[in-house]
């Protein structure tokens, strides 16, 4: 039943958007009354946040090859990480939003891997060792588990992996809110593009 309720939101997603989706569309396509649907989820936004996760398998797949492979340096390997995760984040706004800024209410941590467990395949060719890290909702937990690595190695110590930590991803934050709020009329390239600039040069301050 919860993935009929999940597969009738994706639907929408794709046909309509997902600003158009709404608790009684959802219902009527899964062939369900509305009330039923709040048996398995206790937030409409959390049906949501399902539905738009379907839709993040090119950004999986790719982030997993970016981070099995080597860079130069662990620094450089952070840069790789923020460059696919901005770049798809611009392309498909209103699903990483509901991903990773829309209110979800009570215990927001536990849905990507309940989810997970639902959709045991999509993230069946993940390597192990990376899984922690994509099961993490927080964008600030996800960014300093990238950047543990360079404190291991000697790169830059913990304090300013905490300040890298935090200033990369206000600065994603930033213009990601900028844009949805068309605050800044980017098309997708160049949100990426202004965004990148900002945290290479920030994080060219701390390479030796």
């Amino acid at each position: 039943m919860w993935k009929y309720f999940v597969n009738a939101a994706t639907e929408l997603i794709e046909k309509e958007g997902i600003q158009q989706v709404t608790i009684r569309k959802v219902a009527d396509k899964a062939g369900f009354n509305s009330a039923t649907l709040y048996n398995y989820f206790s937030e409409f936004s959390h049906l949501l946040f399902f539905a738009s996760m379907r839709f993040m398998k090119p950004y999986t797949k790719e982030i997993s090859i970016v981070l099995s492979q080597k860079s130069e340096s662990h620094l450089r390997h952070y840069v790789k990480a923020w460059e696919c995760f901005t770049r798809h984040s611009f392309q498909t706004p209103d699903i990483f939003h509901a991903i990773f800024m829309m209110d979800l209410g009570e215990e927001p941590d536990t849905l990507i891997a309940k989810y997970y467990e639902f959709f045991p395949t999509e993230i069946v060719d993940v390597p192990e060792e990376l899984k922690p890290i994509l099961l993490e909702r927080s964008m600030h937990k996800r960014g300093r588990s990238f950047l543990e690595a360079a404190v291991q190695s000697g790169e830059i110590s913990s304090e300013d992996a905490d300040f890298l930590n935090d200033a990369t991803t206000l600065i994603w934050q930033g213009m990601f809110s900028d844009v949805m709020n068309r605050r800044r009329l980017y098309t997708a390239e160049e949100a990426t593009k202004v965004t990148l600039a900002l945290i290479e040069k920030l994080i060219m301050k701390f390479e030796s």
